[in-house]
C-alpha cells in the first residue's frame, strides 16, 4: 500500500534485532549518524525506511518503531554472500577505494546485485505515496534509482554516495560500468562527499554515455525524445555535533578519560587511532611510522602511547582476516621490542565501544591520527573535534579523507609518505598549547556550523527544487528544510 510521502532506502534498517532474551522489545535502534540525521524528517512526514533487517533468511512483516514505518527486505544467505560480501564489498568497495586491494569481477555476483537491487526498488515503489520523495543510500544500491524511476515515474528520487567515486581510469575497469552509471542517473539529485567525487562521476558519464554534463546538471534522455536534468553535486556529510558536546561535558565521561590515561601509565602524550579494521584506513602505515619513531629515538615509550581501536569488520572476507593477522603481528613486534614494565608502546583493542567510551577516549587523547589511504569522509575526525570542548588536542588528517576538504586547520599528511607522517606526528606531539587552541577553535567552528542536520537539509533542499522542476510535489524536502534543528 502506497502511504509514505518520504521513503529512505538503505542496505540496513535503522534497527538491530535484540539478542538479549530478557529485552522487552524485539528491536533496538542502531547507532549512526544517518539515523540521527533522518529521524526528525521521518517523524514529521510519517516516513518509511526500506532495508535489510541484518540477518540472512529473516522474514519480517513491515512494522512501526519509534515513529518510523520500517519495511524489511529479506536476503537469503546466498544473497548476503554474493550481493553484499561479493559484489558490494569485494568488487565495488576496493574499486572505489583506489584499488588498494584488487577488486574481483564475478558475473554471478553482478547477477545477485541486480536481483537484490530490484527487490529494494520494488519495496520502495510499493510503499511510496503518489508524488512522494525517495532517498536511496550508498553503493550497495546504485541500480535502485533507475529501477525505481521505471516503476514509479511520479516520484522525486535522490541518491547519496557515502564512499569515494573513483577516477575514470579506475572506474573504467568495471565490466558493468554503463549499467551502474545509468542506475545512478535515475535519481534527480546524486550526492557525493567531495567535489572531486562529483567530478569523477561526471567524467565517467561523459566518457561512457556521452551525455552532456554542466554545473547545472546532466542531461539524461527520457526515452520519449526528451531529456530531464540530474544534478550531481557534493554534499559533505557530518555528525550530530551537539550530541558529542553534551557527552564531553558529562563529569562521568571526563572522569573516565582521566582513568584511561592512568591505566596507560599516565604518559605525557596519548595518541589515538579509531577505525574499522579495513585496508583503506592506513592502520599499517600508522603503526610503521610510530614504531620507527620509537626506534629512531624521536619518541620514548615512557612518554607516549598509541591507542589503536580497530572495530571488527567483514570477518568472513579473506583479505580482512589477513589484514587483522598482519596488524596484530606488527603490534606484537613493536611492543615486544620496546615495552617496559610500566609502559606499553601500543594498546591495541580489536573491539567496538559505545559512544560514551569513545568520547572518553577522545578526551584522553592528545593527538588523533586519521591516516586513511582513501575515505569518503571519515566522521571520526569530526567526532574528535566536536568532543574537544577544552579546545586542546591535535588532529593529524590524511589528505585522502573527505574531511580534509573541510578541516583545513588539521595537520594534513600523505599517509604513503612515512617520513612525512613521522614528522607530522612529532610536530603534533610537540605543538604548543596556544597553537593547539587556535587550530582546534577553527576546527570546532566548522564542525558546529556544518553538522548532520545541515547536511540532510541541504540535500533535501536540492531535492525539493528538483521535484518542483520535474512537476512533482517536493513537499517532503520542503518540510525538512522548514523543520527545526531537533
Amino acid at each position: 500500500m502506497s502511504t509514505a510521502d518520504f521513503v529512505v532506502v538503505a542496505n540496513r534498517l535503522p534497527v538491530d534485532r535484540n539478542t538479549d532474551e530478557t529485552a522487552a522489545e524485539d528491536w533496538r535502534r542502531s547507532p549512526g549518524g544517518l539515523v540521527t540525521a533522518l529521524e526528525p524528517v521521518m517523524r514529521r512526514t510519517e516516513g518509511a525506511w526500506v532495508g535489510w533487517p541484518g540477518r540472512p533468511d529473516l522474514e519480517v512483516d513491515p512494522f512501526d518503531f519509534d515513529g518510523m514505518h520500517l519495511v524489511p527486505v529479506a536476503l537469503s544467505a546466498a544473497d548476503v554472500e554474493d550481493y553484499y560480501e561479493g559484489f558490494s564489498n569485494d568488487t565495488i568497495w576496493p574499486l572505489y577505494h583506489d584499488v588498494i586491494a584488487a577488486p574481483r569481477y564475478r558475473r554471478n555476483w553482478w547477477e545477485a546485485y541486480q536481483r537484490v537491487n530490484r527487490r529494494f526498488a520494488e519495496a520502495a515503489a510499493a510503499v511510496a505515496a503518489e508524488g512522494g520523495t525517495v532517498w536511496v543510500q550508498d553503493y550497495q544500491l546504485q541500480l535502485v534509482p533507475k529501477l525505481l524511476r521505471d516503476l514509479r515515474p511520479d516520484l522525486t528520487i535522490g541518491y547519496f554516495h557515502h564512499i569515494p567515486f573513483p577516477a575514470y581510469g579506475l572506474y573504467s575497469q568495471l565490466p558493468w560500468r554503463k549499467q551502474v552509471l545509468e542506475g545512478l542517473l535515475g535519481a534527480d539529485v546524486i550526492g557525493f562527499q567531495r567535489v572531486a567525487d562529483a567530478g569523477n562521476f561526471a567524467r565517467a558519464v561523459r566518457r561512457q554515455l556521452r551525455y552532456e554534463t554542466k554545473a547545472s546538471g546532466i542531461r539524461v534522455p527520457t526515452g520519449d525524445g526528451g531529456h530531464r536534468n540530474a544534478l550531481a553535486k557534493a554534499f559533505p556529510i557530518s555528525i550530530s555535533t551537539d550530541d558529542y558536546i553534551e557527552l564531553a561535558q558529562r563529569p562521568d565521561i571526563q572522569a573516565r578519560a582521566a582513568e584511561i590515561r592512568e591505566d596507560l601509565g599516565n604518559p605525557q602524550t596519548v595518541l589515538l587511532g579509531v577505525d574499522r579494521l579495513d585496508y583503506t584506513k592506513g592502520i599499517r602505515h600508522r603503526l610503521k611510522a610510530f614504531g620507527e619513531l620509537i626506534q629512531d629515538g624521536r619518541i620514548a615509550v615512557e612518554d607516549a602511547t598509541l591507542v589503536q581501536v580497530a572495530s571488527p569488520s567483514r570477518e568472513r572476507v579473506e583479505s580482512y582476516v589477513q589484514l587483522r593477522d598482519e596488524i596484530e603481528l606488527t603490534v606484537a613486534r613493536i611492543n615486544g621490542d620496546y615495552d617496559t614494565w610500566g609502559h606499553s608502546a601500543i594498546r591495541y583493542l580489536h573491539q567496538a565501544f559505545p559512544r560514551e567510551e569513545m568520547v572518553a577516549l577522545f578526551l584522553a587523547a592528545d593527538v588523533m591520527l586519521v591516516t586513511a589511504l582513501r575515505d569518503g569522509m571519515n566522521l571520526v575526525a569530526k567526532e574528535y573535534v566536536a568532543s574537544r570542548i577544552d579546545n586542546r588536542g591535535v588532529l593529524v588528517l590524511s589528505e585522502f579523507a573527505g574531511a580534509a576538504d573541510e578541516l583545513a586547520s588539521a595537520i594534513r599528511i600523505n599517509p604513503h609518505d612515512i617520513d612525512g607522517l613521522k614528522d607530522a606526528i612529532v610536530r603534533a606531539v610537540e605543538m604548543p598549547a596556544a597553537e593547539q587552541g587556535r587550530r582546534m577553535r577553527a576546527l570546532r567552528k566548522r564542525v558546529r556550523e556544518h553538522d548532520v542536520d545541515d547536511w540532510s537539509r541541504s540535500f533535501l533542499d536540492a531535492l525539493a527544487a528538483a521535484g518542483r522542476r520535474g512537476g512533482t510535489s517536493g513537499e517532503v524536502a520542503d518540510a525538512a528544510a522548514d523543520g527545526d534543528r531537533s
